[in-house]
């Protein structure tokens, strides 16, 4: 994980469980193991990501809708600390937080990046999101606490078939874009995938314990991977969801010193830098993040 990354050493089950009494009950200690959780458990992976969120970001209050995405917070913290050195590297002082301010394109029902952003950096942000019980969530986070209320605001994309249109305004001016986009092409396509996912825990669980699941298949789809659609999945998939990004940022190129998008395929950016050379994008980058065997990526572009 990225340097400045506060979960870089794993998780202190310990100290979480005192910041948080109630995911005691969730920890596993096994022996010649460190402590750990289920993390096929939905609750658990809540309640883990509540204790994070107060312990690390000083929330006083984090709470998800039943069905919608529960965020991995190292993985997103990674994201929020590759974009620090994305604009340290274009000369910007990422510590002084009166001109440093994010669009986050699908703030969602948990507000990750903003809570990290703001929280770790200080930054501004303004959370786009097309789904109004996301905005009611997300703004209920905001309205608990104290500290995010002077640093997200929320604003409705009314359109689902824009991304930056409808959102950004004439007065706008951010040092960043980011955003986390629907993987898949269609339903079938994120249903499968949430079913890898989870057959992968339930394995890896049986690994550990040496016990077998008695969960039937059918109830995989509602565990920790669940999400809506808009979360999850969009005509295209993630190659057509970022090439429209990119033809509408040339139409802000003034506005966004740097626009950026996780692409979760690494065979998908052939398109998207096809799309990038159609619009002059001036520079390109492909920023790579790693988190343990896993290898994720952004790209970053500006006019």
């Amino acid at each position: 994980m990225h340097i400045n990354n506060l979960h870089k050493d794993g998780y202190d089950f310990k100290q979480l469980a005192k910041t948080l009494p109630e995911l005691a009950r969730f920890v596993i200690n096994k022996v010649a193991r460190r402590p750990t959780i289920d993390f096929s458990d939905p609750l658990a992976v809540k309640l883990l990501n509540q204790a994070l969120l107060k312990h690390h970001y000083k929330l006083d209050y984090w709470d998800i809708p039943t069905g919608f995405l529960c965020p991995p917070v190292p993985g997103r913290a990674d994201y929020i600390h590759h974009i620090a050195d994305l604009l340290a590297g274009s000369n910007v002082n990422v510590g002084n937080i009166d001109n440093i301010v994010g669009l986050d394109i699908g703030v969602g029902a948990n507000a990750i990046y903003p809570i990290v952003g703001s929280q770790v950096y200080g930054w501004q942000f303004v959370g786009s999101e097309v789904n109004p019980a996301s905005i009611q969530s997300a703004q209920n986070i905001v309205n608990a606490n104290p500290n995010l209320k002077n640093h997200l605001t929320i604003r409705q994309q009314f359109n689902a078939a824009d991304i930056f249109k409808g959102v950004i305004q004439t007065q706008d001016r951010f040092s960043f874009t980011m955003c986390n986009p629907p993987f898949h092409a269609n339903v079938q396509e994120a249903s499968v995938g949430s079913q890898r996912k989870n057959t992968n825990l339930a394995r890896n669980k049986q690994k550990r314990t040496g016990s077998i699941s008695k969960k039937p298949e059918h109830s995989l789809n509602h565990l920790n991977f669940a999400g809506q659609h808009n979360e999850l999945w969009c005509q295209g998939g993630e190659v057509a969801f970022i090439q429209k990004m990119i033809d509408e940022s040339q139409h802000f190129a003034t506005q966004v010193q740097w626009f950026t998008c996780l692409v979760s395929k690494k065979e998908n950016l052939k398109g998207i830098y096809q799309q990038l050379a159609a619009v002059n994008a001036h520079e390109v980058l492909t920023i790579n993040m790693s988190q343990g065997s896993k290898i994720s990526r952004f790209v970053a572009w500006r006019f």
